[in-house]
Protein backbone atom coordinates (compact mmCIF):
# COMPACT_ATOMS: atom_id res chain seq x y z
CA UNK A 1 0.00 0.00 0.00
CA UNK A 2 1.16 3.53 -0.95
CA UNK A 3 0.03 6.69 0.05
CA UNK A 4 -0.96 9.39 -2.78
CA UNK A 5 -0.26 12.53 -1.58
CA UNK A 6 -2.07 14.49 -3.87
CA UNK A 7 -5.19 13.10 -2.47
CA UNK A 8 -4.25 13.19 1.34
CA UNK A 9 -3.54 17.37 0.55
CA UNK A 10 -6.77 17.69 -0.97
CA UNK A 11 -8.99 15.80 1.56
CA UNK A 12 -7.00 17.65 4.46
CA UNK A 13 -7.30 21.24 3.04
CA UNK A 14 -11.22 20.32 2.33
CA UNK A 15 -11.64 19.44 5.40
CA UNK A 16 -9.05 22.29 7.10
CA UNK A 17 -6.53 20.24 8.59
CA UNK A 18 -3.28 21.44 9.20
CA UNK A 19 0.42 19.36 9.38
CA UNK A 20 0.62 19.55 12.52
CA UNK A 21 -2.59 18.05 13.17
CA UNK A 22 -1.73 15.43 10.86
CA UNK A 23 1.68 14.94 12.76
CA UNK A 24 -0.32 14.81 16.11
CA UNK A 25 -2.65 11.96 14.19
CA UNK A 26 0.67 9.16 13.17
CA UNK A 27 2.43 9.92 16.21
CA UNK A 28 3.69 6.25 17.87
CA UNK A 29 6.48 5.11 19.40
CA UNK A 30 9.71 5.76 17.10
CA UNK A 31 7.66 8.43 15.62
CA UNK A 32 6.52 11.56 17.73
CA UNK A 33 6.91 15.06 18.15
CA UNK A 34 9.44 16.63 15.28
CA UNK A 35 10.27 13.23 13.62
CA UNK A 36 6.45 12.95 12.73
CA UNK A 37 5.99 16.22 11.37
CA UNK A 38 8.99 15.56 9.42
CA UNK A 39 7.71 12.85 8.22
CA UNK A 40 4.25 14.12 7.32
CA UNK A 41 6.48 17.06 5.63
CA UNK A 42 8.33 14.14 3.53
CA UNK A 43 4.88 12.01 2.78
CA UNK A 44 3.13 15.23 1.63
CA UNK A 45 5.77 16.16 -0.40
CA UNK A 46 5.67 12.42 -2.28
CA UNK A 47 9.30 11.09 -0.51
CA UNK A 48 8.59 7.67 1.02
CA UNK A 49 11.11 7.87 3.87
CA UNK A 50 10.58 7.51 6.71
CA UNK A 51 8.11 4.30 5.18
CA UNK A 52 4.68 5.10 5.53
CA UNK A 53 3.22 2.13 7.12
CA UNK A 54 -0.30 1.00 6.76
CA UNK A 55 -0.90 1.94 10.36
CA UNK A 56 -0.23 5.47 8.98
CA UNK A 57 -1.96 5.75 6.34
CA UNK A 58 -5.05 4.23 8.81
CA UNK A 59 -4.65 7.25 10.92
CA UNK A 60 -4.10 9.80 8.43
CA UNK A 61 -7.23 8.58 7.01
CA UNK A 62 -9.15 8.87 9.88
CA UNK A 63 -7.85 12.52 10.70
CA UNK A 64 -9.18 13.72 7.45
CA UNK A 65 -12.63 11.73 7.53
CA UNK A 66 -11.69 9.25 4.99
CA UNK A 67 -10.96 6.00 4.19
CA UNK A 68 -7.58 4.28 3.41
CA UNK A 69 -8.93 3.30 -0.09
CA UNK A 70 -9.53 7.05 -0.56
CA UNK A 71 -6.10 8.61 0.11
CA UNK A 72 -3.92 5.38 -0.80
CA UNK A 73 -2.93 2.64 -4.29
CA UNK A 74 -2.49 -0.87 -3.20
CA UNK A 75 0.47 -2.43 -5.20
CA UNK A 76 2.29 -5.53 -5.22
CA UNK A 77 5.82 -6.43 -6.67
CA UNK A 78 7.28 -9.60 -8.32
CA UNK A 79 10.71 -9.24 -7.62
CA UNK A 80 13.52 -11.55 -9.62
CA UNK A 81 11.10 -12.21 -12.63
CA UNK A 82 13.02 -14.56 -15.12
CA UNK A 83 13.25 -12.47 -17.96
CA UNK A 84 14.06 -9.10 -19.63
CA UNK A 85 12.24 -5.87 -18.71
CA UNK A 86 12.09 -5.23 -22.23
CA UNK A 87 9.82 -8.01 -22.55
CA UNK A 88 7.99 -7.85 -19.47
CA UNK A 89 7.36 -4.16 -20.33
CA UNK A 90 5.25 -5.25 -23.40
CA UNK A 91 2.75 -6.75 -20.68
CA UNK A 92 3.41 -3.98 -17.93
CA UNK A 93 1.99 -1.41 -20.68
CA UNK A 94 -0.87 -3.78 -22.26
CA UNK A 95 -2.71 -3.86 -18.70
CA UNK A 96 -2.24 -0.31 -17.69
CA UNK A 97 -5.15 2.13 -17.19
CA UNK A 98 -7.62 -0.92 -17.85
CA UNK A 99 -9.96 -2.32 -15.25
CA UNK A 100 -9.23 -5.14 -13.04
CA UNK A 101 -11.46 -7.68 -14.42
CA UNK A 102 -10.67 -6.73 -18.08
CA UNK A 103 -6.28 -6.96 -17.49
CA UNK A 104 -6.94 -10.08 -15.76
CA UNK A 105 -8.64 -11.49 -19.24
CA UNK A 106 -5.79 -10.18 -21.09
CA UNK A 107 -3.31 -11.68 -18.74
CA UNK A 108 -4.98 -14.95 -18.54
CA UNK A 109 -4.96 -15.52 -22.22
CA UNK A 110 -1.39 -13.68 -23.24
CA UNK A 111 1.13 -16.38 -24.21
CA UNK A 112 3.72 -14.24 -23.19
CA UNK A 113 6.38 -15.71 -20.15
CA UNK A 114 5.71 -12.59 -18.53
CA UNK A 115 2.04 -12.27 -17.85
CA UNK A 116 1.97 -15.12 -15.57
CA UNK A 117 3.66 -13.16 -12.69
CA UNK A 118 2.34 -10.20 -13.92
CA UNK A 119 -1.19 -11.68 -13.32
CA UNK A 120 -0.05 -12.90 -9.83
CA UNK A 121 1.17 -9.60 -8.57
CA UNK A 122 -2.22 -8.23 -9.61
CA UNK A 123 -3.91 -10.81 -7.92
CA UNK A 124 -2.16 -9.76 -4.82
CA UNK A 125 -2.24 -6.11 -5.32
CA UNK A 126 -6.25 -6.92 -6.14
CA UNK A 127 -6.38 -8.96 -2.23
CA UNK A 128 -4.80 -6.19 -0.55
CA UNK A 129 -7.42 -3.80 -1.65
CA UNK A 130 -10.03 -5.94 -0.98
CA UNK A 131 -8.66 -6.26 2.86
CA UNK A 132 -9.38 -2.54 2.96
CA UNK A 133 -13.51 -2.52 1.97
CA UNK A 134 -12.21 -1.30 -1.55
CA UNK A 135 -14.94 -2.20 -4.31
CA UNK A 136 -13.52 -4.42 -6.87
CA UNK A 137 -15.78 -3.45 -9.32
CA UNK A 138 -14.29 0.01 -9.30
CA UNK A 139 -10.67 -1.07 -9.50
CA UNK A 140 -8.37 -0.06 -11.91
CA UNK A 141 -4.72 -0.85 -12.79
CA UNK A 142 -3.28 2.64 -12.18
CA UNK A 143 0.64 1.54 -12.11
CA UNK A 144 2.92 -1.17 -13.80
CA UNK A 145 6.12 -0.29 -14.46
CA UNK A 146 8.94 -3.09 -14.75
CA UNK A 147 12.44 -1.87 -13.86
CA UNK A 148 15.83 -4.50 -14.26
CA UNK A 149 16.82 -6.64 -11.93
CA UNK A 150 20.63 -8.40 -11.46
CA UNK A 151 21.86 -9.94 -14.53
CA UNK A 152 23.60 -13.25 -14.38
CA UNK A 153 26.49 -13.44 -16.34
CA UNK A 154 27.21 -16.96 -17.97
CA UNK A 155 29.47 -18.11 -21.09
CA UNK A 156 29.50 -20.56 -23.98
CA UNK A 157 32.62 -22.17 -24.80
CA UNK A 158 33.05 -21.58 -28.76
CA UNK A 159 35.94 -23.37 -31.14
CA UNK A 160 39.80 -21.77 -30.81
CA UNK A 161 39.38 -20.68 -27.13
CA UNK A 162 36.94 -18.20 -27.17
CA UNK A 163 33.72 -18.04 -25.29
CA UNK A 164 30.67 -16.04 -26.20
CA UNK A 165 28.38 -14.01 -23.37
CA UNK A 166 25.28 -15.15 -22.50
CA UNK A 167 23.29 -12.22 -20.18
CA UNK A 168 20.56 -14.28 -18.02
CA UNK A 169 18.48 -11.02 -17.45
CA UNK A 170 15.67 -10.27 -14.76
CA UNK A 171 13.40 -7.88 -13.80
CA UNK A 172 10.99 -6.53 -10.90
CA UNK A 173 7.27 -6.15 -11.78
CA UNK A 174 5.58 -3.44 -9.70
CA UNK A 175 1.62 -3.45 -9.87
CA UNK A 176 -0.76 -0.75 -8.39
CA UNK A 177 -4.42 -0.39 -8.32
CA UNK A 178 -6.70 1.75 -6.97
CA UNK A 179 -10.43 2.94 -6.86
CA UNK A 180 -11.43 5.13 -10.11
CA UNK A 181 -14.11 7.36 -8.81
CA UNK A 182 -17.69 7.25 -9.85
CA UNK A 183 -17.17 9.83 -12.55
CA UNK A 184 -16.08 9.84 -16.14
CA UNK A 185 -14.02 7.46 -17.30
CA UNK A 186 -11.00 7.23 -18.89
CA UNK A 187 -11.08 6.84 -22.51
CA UNK A 188 -14.86 7.68 -22.76
CA UNK A 189 -16.18 10.58 -24.52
Amino acid sequence: MRLQPEKLKALATKAGISREQLAQAVERPGLAGERASRAVDNWLAGRHLPVCKASDIARLASAVGASVKDISRFESKVRYHRGSPRKARLIADLVRGKSVDQALNLLTFSPKRAADNVRKALAAAIADAEQFEADVTKLVVSLSTVDEGPTMKRFQPKDRGRAHPIMKRSSHITIGVEERSAGRKRGSR
